[in-house]
């Protein structure tokens, strides 16, 4: 990435201003160092694939975003952050400290304090940032990057992402294409590229956890025979893709999870119709397991368990008395 980035600056706004742009746009971020008559600064809505980007300077000294005004806003999303040009920066955010120079990256949750700092001089700073809502970010890496990782210049992740964002300058107010969403699986993944953590620990830890609470939601809503990958999905806060991905790494599908939680069910309820001798009809107990259809849960029954719901109970009365007999005859 060049010094200049090609992006052409906005219109000059006073203090208040840029101020207002800035909350209406970003939240409260309150420029310092600086008499509010002497303020100049720009800032330029970008359309990038569906995501809204910043063209934005001025020569404030410092930026201060405080706890009140992240707690005022309750604003939920992420920036990358980019130093175009101007003079070189620093940030504070999330207990780190980082110095920017031209073409540096840095990943800011907006959730949180940050204050920014413009290095002594007196030319303007330049940044580009990308705003990236939490929970889609989340769902599509599949973790939780923490605020304040900062990529050097020169990383093949960064410099395809801010061509990206100069190539697809739209305009404020520009129409989304149909292939914003192809595209913003594009930038998805250059932003997971730059930002995923080197420890790979951390992410694991928060799968498994999720993965966790999914199994939780499938207990919850198997007898439902409308219910599948999509509802599942949409409880648990994340895309259909990276439900899909976390099973495919433990080796099945989320329907054939949700069929085997079924089974395990309609196998309970059997048990217990013969240890109750209930005469509960089989075609209630394949309802109430989920099934809509008796013929296609003998089915899946059949081939899980190896014969019909009918003989559950005999095979069952058989598989004890051969254990009990073995062990007896110790």
């Amino acid at each position: 990435m060049d010094s200049s980035g090609d992006l052409n600056s906005g219109s000059a706004l006073d203090y208040e201003a840029w101020r207002d742009l800035m909350r209406s746009m970003c939240g409260r971020y309150n420029p310092e160092g600086v008499e509010p008559g002497d303020f100049t600064g720009w800032m330029r809505p970008v359309g990038v694939c569906g995501f809204t980007a910043l063209d934005m300077g001025c020569n404030a000294h410092r930026i201060e975003r405080s706890c009140q005004d992240a707690r005022l806003d309750g604003v939920d999303h992420y920036f990358a952050v980019f130093q175009v040009g101007g003079q070189s920066s620093a940030l504070a955010h999330n207990d780190q400290a980082v110095q920017l120079g031209a073409g540096d990256v840095v990943l800011v949750d907006a959730a949180r304090p940050a204050t920014y700092f413009a290095n002594n001089g007196s030319e303007p700073w330049h940044t580009v940032t990308v705003n990236f809502p939490r929970e889609s970010l989340v769902s599509h890496l599949g973790f939780d990057p923490g605020g304040g990782i900062c990529r050097r210049a020169g990383t093949t992740a960064g410099r395809l992402l801010f061509e990206l964002i100069r190539n697809t300058d739209q305009g404020e107010g520009s129409a989304s294409s149909p292939a914003d969403s192809f595209m913003q699986m594009v930038v998805y993944d250059l932003v997971g590229a730059l930002f995923a953590p080197s420890d790979p620990w951390p992410a694991s830890r928060h799968a498994d956890k999720l993965f966790a609470r999914i199994r939780g939601i499938i207990n919850d809503g198997i007898a439902d025979p409308d219910f599948g990958p999509g509802e599942v999905a949409a409880q648990a806060g994340i895309s259909l893709r990276y439900l899909q991905k976390l099973f495919t790494e433990r080796g099945s599908t989320c329907t054939e999870f949700i069929y085997s939680l079924r089974l395990d069910h309609a196998a309970r309820l059997l048990n217990r119709r013969a240890s109750l001798r209930t005469g509960r009809p089989l075609s209630e107990i394949a309802y109430a397991s989920g099934f809509r259809d008796y013929t296609h849960f003998a089915r899946r029954f059949r081939y899980r368990f190896g014969y019909a719901p009918g003989a559950h109970a005999g095979n069952v009365r058989a598989a004890n008395g051969t254990l009990y007999g073995s062990v007896t005859s110790r």
